[in-house]
């Protein structure tokens, strides 16, 4: 008996992998044109990036939710914004209308709550950007709270905050033990391209990968790139 709900659990665990593929999210969607060519490629979601303190893909909230207004059902569409308070967050997505919020820098708890309140049908995804252990105790805090952790390898302890887009890679070490513990799902961000990405899904095995300049060639989606990421990812 035992042998056999071993190999029952063994041929379970191994569908669930081969049907389960790990999600794609790209990011600085600058156009429609741009959304179109991710959405092609394979993305479940589009990253659009509001006002920034720096880093790339930043567009207008006019631009965003032109964007937003044309992507198909069942494809995610993610306000990147910059914004702490709980109504300036809410007014910014109210201005766009994309159906997930994802905060890029630390916000107080409360703030998860008048979200829910004022935006219950809107997904909230919280960045951490991964630095060193407390980043794991920050990680945690918030994972209750929210509908997904994306995590990143920016600095919002620097004078001018790095929120994403640094293009560098962080310890996944640390992303793993924030995965595993964290009960809601994970995406991973921080220098991924073609060339990373399978080990960053071996390694960390999240929920979702999120990419922004390892798909683009100066500064725009990479047709070459796109497609040797999403065959990368198994697709």
């Amino acid at each position: 008996m035992l042998a056999y709900l071993c190999a029952r659990f063994c041929r379970r665990y191994l569908y669930f992998r081969l049907v389960m593929k790990t999600r794609v999210k790209i990011c600085c969607i600058s156009s429609r044109d741009e959304a179109a060519q991710a959405i092609s490629a394979g993305a479940s979601a589009l990253g659009l990036v509001g006002h920034m303190p720096s880093g790339p893909g930043v567009i207008s909230d006019d631009t965003i939710a032109g964007i937003a207004r044309i992507v198909p059902p069942g494809i995610a569409t993610f306000l990147l914004t910059s914004e702490t308070y709980a109504e300036s967050i809410i007014q910014h997505q109210q201005r766009v209308n994309t159906n997930t919020v994802q905060i890029v820098d630390r916000v107080a708890p409360d703030v998860y709550d008048a979200l829910r309140a004022a935006l219950p049908a809107i997904k909230i995804v919280q960045v951490v950007h991964v630095l060193d252990e407390s980043s794991v105790e920050e990680a945690l805090a918030a994972a209750p709270l929210v509908d997904a952790l994306l995590l990143d390898s920016g600095n919002p302890n620097l004078g001018v905050k790095e929120l994403g887009g640094t293009g560098r890679v962080h310890d996944w070490r640390l992303s793993r033990r924030i995965r595993e513990q964290a009960g809601v799902p994970v995406f991973l961000a921080g220098g991924l391209n073609p060339e990373n990405a399978r080990d960053a899904i071996e390694n960390v095995e999240p929920f979702g990968l999120d990419i922004c300049s390892g798909v683009r060639t100066n500064g725009k989606l990479d047709p070459y790139k796109l497609e040797k990421f999403f065959q990368a990812v198994g697709y």
